[in-house]
């Protein structure tokens, strides 16, 4: 595997290369991530891997400076997996070498709801920064994960409409045995936290067997969902059934009819913010 941290040296390695696979990181890579590279040499090559703490979707009192960085694990890890031909591992004064003025901001209806909501500007960071890498690496492809079901969506979109030649390919989520999302961020819980972090996933489960044996009021729904986690000891930012097409609020005909949703989660268990979803 090659790694490389320079745009110019990760043109030189990809130059002629019309087939690349590409998938992008912050780093701290788990078994989630790894899995996303599998995808990837299945539909692309080579595989280009980025890691790329990205200071644009943090807000103010997010955890960037202790976002873990473990780069040299990292390689390790892709070493052994043999997925990825070059690593892109840029440092910040790389990929932003002037104030980024420019920014891609994503329409409200999409990127102003459910975690744009609570992270205000975070998709314009995600959105930003996924352009930018990009536009370095060229992919005919790139693989994304479906725990970031709204990210993922904000990216397609965003390649439609600016005629990005990339195909997003969805990867489902990758669960620890206990049922919980695989995430960099899970380093963060204590013990005890960990234990009750698959009350997130039970819960969003308990709310699709409902909609699943035929329950139509959402709000109902949503509301009992969040009561329970609040009584363990969440912080709750939203439960939301929304339409998988378009992450608007489906009306109960719509539901009682079979329309396609999915359930969004996210939460708070002591200082460890988790998100989480599950397609009904």
């Amino acid at each position: 595997m090659k790694v490389v941290h320079t745009i110019e040296a990760l043109r030189d390695q990809l130059r002629g290369q019309t087939r690349a696979a590409f998938v992008p990181t912050m780093g701290n890579l788990h078994a989630g991530h790894l899995a996303l590279m599998k995808t990837a040499r299945q539909h692309g090559d080579p595989v280009v891997a980025s890691i790329f703490v990205n200071r644009l979707q943090f807000g103010p009192n997010e955890d960037f400076e202790k976002y873990p960085r473990t780069l040299l694990d990292d390689i390790e890890k892709l070493e052994k997996g043999r997925d990825v031909y070059v690593l892109f591992a840029p440092d910040e004064r790389e990929l932003y070498p002037e104030p980024q003025t420019f920014r891609v901001q994503p329409p409200d209806d999409l990127g102003g709801i459910l975690e744009g909501e609570h992270r205000p500007g975070f998709f314009d960071g995600v959105c930003t920064v996924v352009l930018k890498l990009f536009s370095c690496v060229q992919p005919r492809v790139a693989v994304f994960g479906k725990k970031d079901y709204q990210q993922l969506m904000l990216i397609r979109s965003m390649c439609r409409q600016f005629q990005l030649p990339v195909e997003i390919l969805a990867h489902e989520t990758v669960r620890a045995d206990d049922g919980l999302a695989l995430s960099s961020r899970n380093v963060y819980l204590s013990a005890e936290h960990r234990s009750q972090a698959t009350e997130l996933y039970t819960t969003i489960g308990g709310v699709r067997d409902a909609l699943l044996n035929g329950a139509t009021d959402i709000g109902s729904l949503q509301t009992l969902a969040s009561h329970f986690l609040k009584s363990r000891g969440w912080q709750v930012d939203y439960i939301a059934i929304r339409r998988q097409r378009d992450l608007l609020l489906p009306t109960s005909s719509e539901v009682a009819s079979g329309e396609r949703l999915v359930i969004l989660a996210a939460a708070k268990l002591g200082q460890t913010r988790l998100i989480d979803n599950l397609e009904v």
